[in-house]
């Protein structure tokens, strides 16, 4: 009879459960990724901006101090955007952690009960083997009293002739 596990449809919502948690965890990770982007664009805008700002004409000047006042200001957006990504990564992060560790529980508890249930078997089958020596050795012990029985009877038929 193979090992059947008794809490295995637990165990399999628990890993179903686990996967799902660690496609959000990517989609958190892509947020988070996609946010950086966005703050690095922004920084090479500004970048630029300043580099063109001291090759362009002065009375465009206020122009462009409005402009990377806009774009600080977008810069800071984008920082507390990334970081309320960041902040929920690290919450769907300790989900799957805690979603990994009760799937690893039922696993180890699969493996002991596995384990006991080989150990068990094992003592069946040294039990019947015991059991079959057991009842070899009764055989082969009546074979041989029932073989001196014959002897001596032959031996008292000889004696008696």
């Amino acid at each position: 009879m193979p090992f059947r596990y008794r809490l295995q449809k637990v165990l399999d919502f628990r890993i179903r459960k686990k996967e799902e948690q660690l496609l959000v965890v990517q989609k958190a990770q892509q947020a988070v990724f996609i946010a950086e982007e966005n703050i690095r664009k922004n920084n090479e805008e500004i970048r630029e901006t300043q580099i063109n700002m001291r090759k362009a004409d002065p009375m465009m000047y206020d122009i462009y101090d409005k402009y990377l006042i806009h774009l600080w200001e977008k810069a800071e957006q984008l920082e507390q955007i990334r970081a309320e990504a960041q902040r929920i990564l690290d919450i769907e992060k300790e989900k799957l952690v805690k979603l990994e560790q009760a799937v690893k529980v039922l696993e180890k508890h699969k493996e002991k009960n596995k384990e006991a249930y080989l150990e068990e078997e094992k003592k069946a089958e040294l039990k019947s083997y015991s059991e079959l020596g057991v009842q070899r050795y009764f055989r082969q012990s009546n074979e041989r009293k029932e073989e001196e029985e014959l002897e001596l009877l032959k031996q008292l038929k000889e004696l008696e002739e």
